[in-house]
């Protein structure tokens, strides 16, 4: 790799000649400015207004415009006295974790690497103290004309360096969150930490830049004075509506991507809406053993999505057949109600006919009686008269 700088790294009183390296590379794609009409080139020349003809790279300094829009010409001579120590140093100001390093901070990645064979063993001694310590180093260097700072941490047996901007280049998140208060559910979270797992981790090496693999298509496609391919219509991002029907819908979608059948989408599904079935209230008259059924079948595995409806409906036979067995119980009594109801009744009415007989035999007994005196009365007028 081509080097871009060459200097040392300042260690206490240790030296170690490097130099710096580029650690990335950029696969963009660049276009060239052309002439609509005929296709030619668009060049840009360097002009001094002041003459109106075009300047050599010789002929160009530098010069700072103040505020009132003065030029002050700087020179490469003035900028050489400057007192600055990191001129051609890296000089390694402390060592701290590497979590105290904002992500923010970090700019562009280079590799370090040892300038000759007198630098193999101070470059060996710094790489192992920054493996030992579990810290990185932060330093100050010169690049580009500007002083920077610098993180330096290792990379299997290579240290890199990272550019880091400084603390007051870092701007304030102020403004960015949402102003309106929100509150967020606890469904809302586990739908949101379930949609996490699903997507689960990713191997960086896996991803690829899409637009540039469809732009190099295109290029070849007219290159060889074919059609270009056309390109997918994105989906319509449209307003989120409700939040936890955008949230089940993206854990579905994240499933069947993953390779997730239909049949574990609808078991999740299922144990979701058992879920939010369990938390619901149970309404008047439902059962308690139709409730434990569910729970039962809630704590079964996942991967047993099949089975539950098996062991549902087994339960179902279960309950059922208490309820057969007391039907029949039921019927079973019916019968011997019936005969006891009939054998009342026709005591009832045995009792009934026995009283009515009394008392028609009464008033026979009775009639006779009244005819027996009445003929006995006749009889004695009879004998007075005579």
């Amino acid at each position: 790799m081509r080097s871009i700088w060459n200097g040392a790294i300042s260690f206490g009183l240790v030296s170690i000649p490097i130099k710096l390296v580029n650690a990335t590379e950029s696969h963009s794609i660049s276009f060239r400015q052309i002439h609509t009409e005929d296709g030619g080139r668009i060049r840009y020349r360097k002009v001094c207004e002041l003459e109106d003809r075009e300047v050599s790279s010789a002929e160009i300094g530098k010069g700072y415009e103040d505020a009132d829009g003065t030029i002050i010409p700087i020179t490469d001579e003035d900028l050489s006295h400057l007192p600055l120590p990191t001129a051609k140093t890296i000089e390694i100001v402390a060592f701290v974790p590497a979590d105290r390093i904002d992500p923010l901070q970090m700019d562009a990645a280079y590799y370090l690497q040892a300038g000759g064979a007198p630098a193999a063993k101070p470059y060996t001694l710094l790489r192992e103290a920054l493996k030992r310590s579990h810290k990185v180093a932060i330093a100050k260097y010169a690049l580009r004309g500007r002083e920077r700072l610098g993180m330096l941490r290792v990379v299997g047996e290579a240290i890199a360096m990272h550019g880091l901007l400084w603390p007051d280049e870092v701007r304030a998140p102020e403004g960015v969150a949402p102003d309106t208060s929100v509150t967020v559910r606890d469904k809302e979270l586990d739908l949101a930490d379930a949609l996490m797992d699903t997507l689960g981790e990713v191997d960086l090496e896996d991803l690829h830049d899409e637009y540039r693999e469809a732009v190099e298509e295109v290029v070849a496609a007219k290159a060889a004075g074919e059609t270009p391919p056309e390109a997918p219509s994105a989906p319509s991002s449209g307003k989120v509506l409700d939040l936890m029907a955008a949230l089940e819908k993206s854990v579905r979608a994240a499933k069947q991507s993953r390779g997730e059948g239909p049949e574990q989408a609808a078991s999740g599904k299922e144990t979701e809406e058992t879920g939010q079935e369990k938390d619901r209230e149970p309404e008047s008259g439902a059962e308690v053993r139709h409730l434990s059924q569910r729970r039962s079948a809630r704590a079964a595995p996942k991967g047993t999505g099949g089975k539950k409806s098996t062991s549902t409906a087994t339960a179902k036979k279960t309950t059922a057949a208490p309820r057969k067995s007391t039907s029949k119980t039921a019927r079973s009594t019916q019968p011997a109600k019936k005969a006891t109801a009939k054998s009342t009744a026709a005591t009832k009415s045995t009792a009934k006919k026995a009283a009515a007989k009394k008392t028609t035999d009464k008033g026979t007994t009775a009639k006779g009686a009244t005819k027996k005196s009445a003929a006995k009365k006749t009889t004695t007028a009879r004998k007075r008269t005579a």
